[in-house]
C-alpha cells in the first residue's frame, strides 16, 4: 500500500538539550537518504527541525531548493520535495520534533495543513501553511477559508483541545469542504491541536486520499477519568485487522509498551517488529508512529499511525 507520507523522523534534544539529534525514523526503501540523515544534528533555528523548535509551532516547507533544508541533494535523489515539522512542547521546553517528508507525483494525493488564528480575527482560524501535493484546486479553496471554533475539522479540534478523526469526510455534515473533498478523492481527515501557547493555538490537519492513505490504521488514545490508563477512543483502518481491533479494546498502563512510554515521557516514538516496545497485538502492522498531544504540560491524547 502506498502512503502519502514517504518519510517520518523524530528528532530529540541531546543530553545537553542544546541540539537536536536523530531519534528514530521510517524511510521505506530510501536507504541512501536515511544514511545521510541519521548522522546529522540541528542547533536551535537550524534546518527544518531546528526552525520548528525556534518558531514554536508547526511549519511547512513546500520546496527544498534554495531553502534552509539541510539535505537538499539527498532529498532530490530520493524524490522528496516537501517537509512538515511538528514540534512537541511541554510548557516552554521542547520534547521532540516530528518531521514528515512527502514527494510530488500523480500517484500521491492528500494534504497536510497548519491552521492558526486569522490575521484579522483571533476568533477564526485560517490556513497558515499547507502542502497539497497535486490537489491544486482544493488548495485554492482551503486557503480562502476562515473557520470558527467548533466549525470544520480544524475548528472541532480547536474547540475540544483533542484530536478529531472524521471518516468518509466527503459526506460529513461538519466538514465545510465535503463536496470539494469528494472531487479531490479525500476520504479521511485527522486534526491535532498544538497548544504550545494557550492563547495562540495551532491545528495540524491531515487529509488522506483513499489510494494513498496516511497510514494503514489511525488510533486516538486518551487517559481514562481516573488518569491511570489509556483507552482507545477511535480507530480507523482502510482494511480490517482483527488483532488490531482486539488491541484497541485493551487499556494501557503508563510506561507499558510504546504508547505507555509516550505517556510516561511526553516524547513521540517510532516502533517496529524488532523494537522492545513493539505491541504484538498489532500483528502485521509492523511499524507505528505515536504522537502525544500536550496542553499546558498535561497529556490530552496520543495519536498513533500504524504502517
Amino acid at each position: 500500500m502506498k502512503t502519502f507520507i514517504k518519510v517520518t523522523e523524530i528528532w530529540i534534544p541531546d543530553k545537553d538539550r542544546t541540539q537536536l539529534e536523530f531519534g528514530s525514523g521510517l524511510y521505506g526503501d530510501l536507504n541512501d537518504f536515511k544514511a545521510d540523515r541519521i548522522q546529522q544534528k540541528f542547533a536551535y533555528n537550524e534546518g527544518l527541525p531546528g526552525k520548528a523548535w525556534a518558531e514554536g509551532h508547526p511549519i511547512v516547507l513546500t520546496q527544498f531548493e534554495h531553502s534552509y533544508f539541510r539535505s537538499i541533494l539527498a532529498a532530490k535523489e530520493a524524490g522528496l520535495t516537501c517537509g512538515i515539522a511538528l514540534p512537541i512542547f511541554s510548557g516552554d521546553f521542547l520534547m521532540a520534533v516530528v518531521v514528515f517528508l512527502c514527494g510530488d507525483d500523480e500517484e500521491h494525493a492528500g494534504a497536510i495543513e497548519v491552521w492558526s488564528p486569522s490575521l484579522d480575527s483571533q476568533n477564526t482560524l485560517s490556513v497558515m501553511a499547507g502542502y497539497y501535493g497535486t490537489l491544486h484546486h482544493f488548495a485554492d479553496i482551503s486557503k480562502k477559508l476562515q473557520l470558527s471554533k467548533g466549525q470544520g475539522l480544524a475548528g472541532l479540534a480547536w474547540d475540544s483541545k483533542l484530536p478529531v478523526l472524521i471518516e468518509n469526510i466527503g459526506s460529513a455534515d461538519n466538514f465545510i469542504r465535503a463536496k470539494d473533498a469528494q472531487v479531490a478523492g479525500i476520504t479521511v481527515g485527522l486534526s491535532l491541536p498544538i497548544y504550545n501557547d494557550a492563547e495562540a493555538p495551532y491545528i495540524m490537519a491531515f487529509l488522506s486520499a483513499k489510494a494513498t492513505p496516511l497510514a494503514k490504521r489511525i488510533q486516538i488514545w486518551t487517559p481514562n477519568p481516573e488518569g491511570n490508563q489509556l483507552i482507545c477512543q477511535q480507530g480507523y483502518s482502510k482494511t480490517d485487522n482483527d488483532l488490531a481491533k482486539i488491541f484497541e479494546t485493551l487499556p494501557i498502563d503508563k510506561g507499558v509498551g510504546a504508547l505507555g512510554r509516550v505517556w510516561l515521557t511526553g516524547v513521540p516514538v517510532i516502533t517496529g517488529n524488532h523494537d522492545q516496545n513493539y505491541d504484538p497485538g498489532l500483528d502485521n502492522l509492523s511499524k507505528m508512529l505515536a504522537i502525544p498531544v500536550i496542553d499546558q504540560g498535561h497529556l490530552k491524547a496520543i495519536v498513533s499511525f500504524l504502517f
